[in-house]
């Protein structure tokens, strides 16, 4: 005669929740995090601050959008963004962590999706803040000029999430590069090169096909979604942010297929 033994569930049974949490401490307790993420801050509030004290009603900058303008300072602060999201995958490589985390969840996949979870929070909250922040604090300089805007005016609070999720996304693209190339100076260098300078020199060739799929480009694409106003010969606005979403898929779906082919 047997009996019936129950077995208790094991309390470290890997389950998503589990990953992301363990992710989310990874993340914070690494120093590089808060020092992207108050750079990128700085840079961004700083060059905001610059242009709207420096700033003159009819100038040369007078066509430009209020948002682009007092937001400029992005185009330098998402390069700390993806440094820390190169950093956040293949910065585990370069330390050795990657056998550890691999060794946990032995799935793979989902260390890397929570890796992106994580990374996509943070990221975002962190910019659009800093975003809001700046766009408030530039207005004290542009009250009296013609640049003079309110969060409730139409189109600016929709450039400013815009702007923030812009750079997040470019941001997830570096992550994605990093799990695929797994080297810090490699990503980099093919974020700089296959991101910001590929498609300047793709505009110098005199083909129309080519000036309509660099609207379609990343940083071309993060342009439009920051802007408060249309901008000319740009893509428009939800099939900016689909082209944008497509590319950082694109980088992620990469680094999970060579996830699963590699070894650690």
């Amino acid at each position: 005669m047997t009996t019936a033994t129950a077995t208790a569930p094991s309390p470290y049974r890997v389950t998503p929740r589990r990953v992301m949490r363990s992710e989310w401490h990874k993340l914070w307790s690494l120093r590089s995090t808060w020092v992207t993420l108050l750079s990128a801050g700085a840079v961004i509030l700083g060059v905001g601050l610059l242009m709207g004290a420096t700033y003159t009603s009819g100038g040369g900058d007078a066509d430009i959008d209020t948002v682009v303008l007092v937001l400029f300072g992005t185009q330098l602060g998402q390069m700390c963004l993806a440094v820390l999201g190169i950093l956040v995958t293949a910065g585990e490589y370069s330390s050795g962590m990657i056998r550890a985390s691999l060794t946990v969840v032995p799935r793979r996949l989902p260390v890397l999706w929570a890796k992106a979870a994580v990374f996509t929070v943070v990221a975002y909250s962190s910019m659009f803040a800093t975003a809001v922040i700046t766009f408030l604090a530039a207005q004290l300089f542009l009250h009296d000029t013609d640049k003079a805007a309110a969060l409730t005016d139409p189109g600016v609070l929709g450039a400013i999430a815009g702007s923030a999720a812009a750079v997040t996304l470019l941001s997830l693209i570096a992550l994605g590069l990093g799990a695929t190339l797994r080297s810090v100076p490699g990503s980099t260098g093919a974020y700089i090169g296959g991101v910001l300078i590929l498609p300047e020199v793709l505009g110098m060739l005199p083909y129309d096909a080519v000036d309509s799929a660099l609207k379609y480009f990343p940083t071309q694409a993060a342009g439009v979604l920051g802007s408060a106003t249309p901008l000319p010969d740009a893509a428009a606005t939800g099939p900016a942010l689909l082209a944008l979403c497509l590319w950082a898929g694109a980088a992620l779906g990469a680094g999970a297929v060579l996830l699963r082919r590699r070894d650690a």
